[in-house]
Order: C-alpha cells, then sequence, then structure tokens
C-alpha cells in the first residue's frame, strides 16, 4: 500500500482545497495571459506540482518535460509566495508540413504557493533534473526550550 495519502476515493485529487495553493484562474487577464478555451490555458491548468513538508524543508516538485530551465522562472513574491512560472512554445511550422496529432500542450503555466512562516524565504534553491523542476525552501528549526534537571532533595 502507498504511503501517500488517498483523497476522495482511490486517487490523489488536486482538487482537494488547500489554502496555502493558489491557482489563479480568476486572473488569467490581470496577468497577461489570454482568457479562452485555448491550449494555453490547459498547458497552465495541467502543470503538476508535489509539495512535500519534511522535517529540515518545504519540497516542491513540478513535471515541465521538454523544458529547459531557461524556459522556466521561478520567484519569491511579498507574502510569502513562491510562483513557478514559464512558456511551452509551439513548434514552429512549415507549410510543408502535415499535421496527423498535435497532443503536447503549449503556452504559459503558472503555479502559486503562499508559503508557512517557518519557510527561509531567502535560502530557496532550484534545480532542474530529466524534466522535473525542485524547489527546495529551508525551514526554520524549531528550537527546543532548555530543559534543566532539579535535584529532588529528599
Amino acid at each position: 500500500m502507498s504511503l501517500i495519502p488517498r483523497i476522495f476515493g482511490d486517487q490523489r485529487s488536486s482538487s482537494k482545497f488547500d489554502p496555502f495553493s493558489m491557482d489563479m484562474f480568476d486572473s488569467f487577464k490581470e496577468l497577461g495571459f489570454p482568457v479562452s478555451n485555448s491550449g494555453e490555458i490547459s498547458a497552465f491548468a495541467n502543470t503538476r506540482v508535489d509539495w512535500k513538508e519534511t522535517p529540515e524543508a518545504h519540497v516542491f516538485k513540478a513535471d515541465l518535460p521538454g523544458l529547459k530551465k531557461e524556459e522556466v522562472k521561478v520567484e519569491i513574491e511579498e507574502d510569502r509566495v513562491l510562483q513557478i512560472s514559464g512558456e511551452r512554445n509551439v513548434e514552429k511550422e512549415d507549410k510543408n508540413d502535415k499535421w496527423h496529432r498535435v497532443e503536447r500542450s503549449s503556452g504559459k503555466f503558472m503555479r502559486r504557493f503562499r508559503l508557512p512562516e517557518n519557510a527561509k524565504m531567502d535560502q530557496v534553491k532550484a534545480s532542474m533534473e530529466n524534466g522535473v523542476l525542485t524547489v527546495t525552501v529551508p525551514k526554520e528549526q524549531v528550537k527546543k526550550p532548555d530543559v534543566k534537571s532539579i535535584e529532588i532533595s529528599g
């Protein structure tokens, strides 16, 4: 049995309310994204990101197949918001080409996450390998209170 929590039946679901994750469906126009039924919105919506919290850090992993690190941006905004964005470019068409099937999405994408208070915003690191972006946000160490033993007299 998998250690990943099961939500809504037999699969993980991204429809579960998460107050720290912000999909910006309502503000496409403000962000410069076209508001239409084009593939650009589906590229945005289909960018999957996992967020795992370890004792030391918050770790985000995004599947970005076919993208180079130069085509992806990782930014920290005010109010502790981590933003992952980029653009999948459409392959240039030659008028002599005949397309039989176009299934890969293209267009702009963006995911935003509000980080908790324990995130060290000045120590964020990002790396990309084999189409997977990993963003690591270290956490503040929880200070354990000093405990002093008191001798019990008898």
